[in-house]
């Protein structure tokens, strides 16, 4: 039986330890850093609780109980722990996202009690690259999004999530904490988007996590209307660009096993996949 004192929710007095734990695998956890590193452990600033679990008195795993629950660098021993805490809390997340390994274990505790989920997937594909393709001009519309630009950008991100979730981002609140957010990634660079002559949205993507060592791409889209006509792999390019010139030496992504045209997209750029991710939504 477990023991209330294997695990407890880190305080900011824990943040040079959580942050060596999250640095050992700095794309794997890019996403989950990137929050750290900007808003501590505080779980008013973080949005939400970080977990930690010990062994002989040193802090091995974390998982990150947010609007998403994240295990990082969970053993089996943290993962059971891990569950425990949430199971006794209650579901307070809208999905479970983590490496797949864990991620599975996780669910495999807490479906009993959690489930069922409005979809899992499995396996999603972890790629990263650290450099340009030799074959593949970035394409030159590819841009920036300007500040100015948020009711241009805005319709084009709700129809990708919408697309990729299953859900729309504008129930509940309105759609304020989904705004609020594309509008942090604009206002700091790290919006892209390419327009047509009458100012509509071809395609679209953000770097959505960023550390020193690691960024992490999201929220590629291409208007349907566009879609087959080779525009995706310049795109990405020239987002690859950015990314490796701005802000980060190495690049990921992690993408849907059954979305073979943009696996095969960001092969064709040079993304290797490294591993996968798992998804819980519910």
């Amino acid at each position: 039986m477990l023991t209330q004192t294997t695990s407890r929710v880190l305080d900011p007095s824990d943040l040079d330890a959580a942050l060596a734990v999250l640095d050992r695998e700095p794309v794997a956890n890019a996403f989950v850093t990137a929050r750290v590193q900007i808003a501590g452990l505080d779980p008013w600033r973080l949005g939400g609780e970080m977990w930690g679990w010990y062994e002989d008195g040193m802090l091995t795993s974390l998982c990150y109980a947010g609007a998403n629950l994240v295990p990082i660098c969970a053993t089996e021993r943290a993962v059971r722990g891990f569950a425990d805490r949430a199971r006794r809390a209650g579901r307070r997340c809208s999905s479970i996202v983590g490496p797949a390994d864990a991620t599975s274990a996780l669910w495999r505790l807490l479906e009993p009690h959690w489930g069922p989920a409005r979809e899992v997937r499995s396996q999603q594909p972890l790629m990263v690259t650290d450099r340009m393709p030799d074959d593949i001009a970035p394409d030159p519309y590819v841009r920036r999004v300007r500040k100015d630009e948020m009711e241009t950008i805005m319709p084009a991100c709700v129809a990708m999530f919408t697309e990729e979730v299953g859900v729309s981002p504008l129930g509940g609140d309105g759609g304020l904490l989904y705004q609020a957010r594309v509008a942090e990634l604009v206002g700091s660079g790290r919006s892209f988007a390419r327009l047509d002559k009458d100012g509509k949205v071809v395609f679209k993507a953000e770097i959505g996590a960023a550390t020193s060592q690691a960024c992490q791409i999201q929220g590629v889209w291409v208007a349907p209307e566009h879609r087959g006509r080779g525009l995706a792999a310049p795109a990405m390019a020239a987002v690859l660009r950015y990314a490796l010139a701005d802000v980060a030496p190495v690049v990921s992504l992690y993408v849907n096993d059954f979305n073979t045209a943009a696996r095969r997209t960001y092969r064709r750029i040079g993304f290797q996949e490294i591993g996968a991710f798992m998804s819980v939504l519910f």
